[in-house]
């Protein structure tokens, strides 16, 4: 029994420092809108246990626990163990009752990633265990318990699956591109997912410097002397702003093939969100709690994701956003910037008006025969 006067769940460990606990906590609490709708309409859904348990004998899951306990490291008492006090501290802080087991996997590339259908297995990568210090690792480690907590392991090893399927029916022409489909909306919902563990994870670390740092080495590797946070956090804002239309795109093209979202952006949501009100609330003790996910609506929930893509379609600094934001309030000026073509989509200069030439908005252009 702690002090707080709940179970610690069979946890024989505590956090190595003080740190809130969150018992309880539903995933809801720090889910991503887009996540967060997906998830709740899939767990409103009939059946839907059901089905994805039949899948379970088509996909290679049993085959990926095999290749783990056969050729990685499991971690333990008595192998990994500051990995296995972490577990157990972010499994405790987010009250997930079953400790998931952890593998620690020769590869030099610093990844970690939470799979499995029937129950949630977290694997990561020698490179990130030999890139991280202990405060970064622990916000990693929360990432992926995160994950757990959501769900998400059940999706991201439909997407593993599924990718692998793709390249090995590369040869039929039909059957690439039915594929490639769902991988693709898979990875644009994993992309938002990380948004989601990433906040997990900070509510496990409670240190938004070792996130941060954590992210940046990710992106630069061990050379923390060599970077600085603010002009990190700088590039992503550059990121969203620069460029004209032309690298909207580009911008697109780079991110569709990616099953995460760039690091930089990473940073800037997790920093941001770690300044909302909706943060310190959890923070202090006020959070959907999992005995109420049953009462959650599903349409309250669309309604909050179609508000945050609003708002982020109308606050962001990208032209192509710009232009969508253009369309749908009928900005007097749209026309005009179509005609200076690709260049007419930087930011316009302050006090712009709508060219001589071009009609009223109010008022359908002339055609001609």
């Amino acid at each position: 029994m702690s002090d707080d006067g709940h179970e610690h769940n069979g946890h024989e460990h505590v956090p190595s420092r003080q740190r809130r606990r969150f018992p309880g906590i539903s995933s809801r609490a720090y889910e991503h809108p887009a996540d967060r709708s997906a998830l709740v309409a899939l767990r409103k859904l009939s059946g839907f246990d059901t089905v994805f348990k039949a899948l379970s004998g088509l996909l290679p899951e049993r085959s990926l626990r095999l290749l783990f306990l056969s050729d990685s490291v499991r971690v333990s008492d008595q192998q990994f163990a500051h990995l296995n006090d972490m577990l157990r501290d972010a499994c405790y802080i987010l009250d997930l009752e079953k400790v998931p087991p952890m593998y620690v996997n020769q590869d030099p590339q610093p990844n970690a990633m939470c799979i499995g259908l029937d129950e949630p297995i977290i694997v990561v990568t020698t490179g990130l265990v030999e890139l991280l210090d202990e405060e970064e690792m622990r916000a990693v480690i929360g990432h992926e318990v995160g994950h757990a907590l959501s769900g998400h392991a059940v999706y991201r090893t439909i997407l593993l699956f599924l990718t692998n399927l793709a390249i090995r029916v590369a040869w039929i022409p039909l059957g690439t591109l039915a594929i490639m489909a769902i991988v693709t909306a898979l990875r644009e919902w994993f992309r938002k997912s990380e948004l989601s563990a990433d906040r997990a994870g900070l509510l496990v670390g409670q240190d938004l410097k070792a996130s941060m740092r954590g992210l940046m080495k990710i992106a630069g590797g061990n050379h923390l002397h060599e970077m600085n946070v603010d002009a990190f956090l700088k590039q992503a804002d550059e990121y969203e702003a620069g460029g004209d239309l032309r690298d909207s795109v580009l911008k697109i093209l780079n991110l569709l093939p990616r099953s995460h979202p760039f690091t930089t952006i990473r940073a800037a949501e997790l920093k941001k969100w770690s300044e909302t009100r909706d943060y310190q609330r959890i923070m202090d003790g006020h959070y959907p709690r999992r005995s109420e996910d049953k009462d959650t609506s599903v349409s309250d929930s669309f309604r909050e994701s179609a508000a945050s893509y609003a708002g982020n379609v109308k606050s962001s600094k990208d032209p192509l956003m710009k232009l969508v934001s253009d369309i749908a309030g009928g900005a007097g000026g749209l026309g005009g910037r179509v005609r200076r073509g690709f260049d007419g989509f930087t930011s316009p200069a302050p006090g712009e008006d709508r060219p001589q030439d071009e009609p009223p908005t109010d008022t359908p252009p002339r055609t001609e025969d």
